[in-house]
């Protein structure tokens, strides 16, 4: 790799990283804000939620309009916008007696922000790298949001020890430079993009699911349902961490990171070495799905600390072997012309998994540890029969 090149890829770098901590950075924060601010378990988790469900609606039409203006020009202003929405968060809990409807508006903002950011960040380095480095370069941009996903809950717990909003104003600080590096620094090739209308946007996501309806439907499914279960578990597990064994501040983001750092851990090696065996994908997201229903199974049964901890860091391995899989059967289940629409689609299920993950959880808690978990262990054992059933290796139109 260029020296040149390099410098324009770890800029790149920076914004899957700062798009995992906009969520994962403030679970361990969950029960500090639910002090703060009178909130239910509910309540908190809708932070979540309002910050998951407008980036995955707006993922397919940052897709859509970056084919028509080029990578840049969207992700840029997403990236100050992403920011923004963590100031707007930040100073209402700063200057209001009940700060929380416009905290939850500024999550909204930022949510807006962060859909047109990681998806097209990806789409930028395979317009970048055009020869056999693009694999290692995509490999490294899913690692750098691995790193996220790790350092996140212990990053939060660390700045919360200055103040629960505190995270809220570290977005801004983290991605604006990001931003202007990106702006500045990364060179577009806008000649190579491919402009469609929207009509041809729309017939071509027609032509996709008339062909690959059972695969795509399937695997966004799978998906979907491991990220609500992953953030579920975890809004819970925060509570958890407090409540029953009296853990605080960095102590619980180590702590929380464990699944986490499962979870990256064995995506990244499980995607390697399935790269070229795709005659096991199907088997290793049934078998991903079983020892995720399994865990969860077994979660309610225990109380203590560490056998707590070790059941979620196989759940942790469960979800981690489960997501390289999914995310090739999705990418090659579609020509290059028709990968990006089918990617957007993927990133806005996923998006919404996260979101109704830890208000579900907060719901359900109500009822008691073996009926949250319960219904948590149904809902992967669902997945597993859908993968079970309708998973199957892509044929690559290419």
């Amino acid at each position: 790799m260029e020296k040149k090149t390099a410098v324009q890829f770890a800029v790149l770098c920076g914004v899957p990283f700062v798009m995992v901590l906009g969520n994962s950075m403030l679970i361990p924060v969950f029960p500090q804000m639910e002090r703060a601010m009178g909130l239910t378990q509910f309540q908190v988790g809708l932070i979540v939620t309002f910050f998951s469900v407008p980036a995955g609606i707006l993922i397919p039409l940052a897709g859509f309009l970056s084919d028509q203006y080029g990578r840049k020009p969207i992700m840029v202003p997403a990236l100050f916008i992403y920011g923004a929405g963590g100031l707007i968060s930040g100073l209402a809990a700063i200057t209001l007696e009940n700060p929380y409807p416009l905290l939850l508006a500024g999550r909204v903002v930022q949510g807006m922000g962060a859909g047109g950011t990681y998806q097209l960040a990806m789409a930028l380095t395979g317009d970048i790298f055009q020869t056999s480095e693009r694999t290692k370069a995509l490999g490294l941009l899913e690692a750098f949001n691995g790193l996220g996903k790790v350092v996140s809950p212990i990053l939060g717990s660390l700045i919360a020890l200055i103040s629960w909003y505190a995270p809220f104003f570290a977005y801004s600080l983290i991605t604006f430079p990001i931003a202007v590096g990106v702006w500045l620094l990364v060179k577009e090739k806008n000649e190579e993009l491919e402009k469609q209308s929207f009509q041809e946007y729309w017939e071509n996501l027609k032509a996709v699911f008339s062909e690959k309806a059972k695969v795509l439907l399937s695997s966004y499914f799978v998906g979907m349902a491991s990220l609500f279960i992953l953030f579920g578990v975890l809004s819970y597990i925060s509570d958890f961490l407090e409540s029953s064994h009296n853990l605080f501040g960095l102590k619980k983001g180590f702590v929380i990171a464990i699944p986490v750092f499962s979870m990256a851990t064995t995506s990244y090696l499980s995607g390697a070495y399935l790269a070229d065996r795709k005659a096991l994908w199907k088997w290793v997201v049934v078998g991903g799905m079983l020892l995720s229903t399994v865990a969860l199974v077994l979660l309610p049964l225990f109380s203590e600390l560490i056998p707590t901890m070790i059941t979620l860091f196989f759940l942790g391995i469960s979800i981690g072997i489960v997501l390289p899989p999914i995310n090739t059967l999705i990418t090659g289940a579609a020509s290059a012309k028709r990968r990006g629409i089918v990617t957007c689609l993927y990133g806005t299920v996923r998006f919404f998994g996260v979101a109704i993950g830890p208000p579900t959880f907060g719901l359900a808690i109500q009822y008691g540890r073996w009926a949250m978990f319960l219904g948590a262990a149904a809902v992967s054992a669902v997945a597993l029969v859908i993968a079970l059933l309708f998973v199957t290796p892509p044929q690559s139109e290419e």
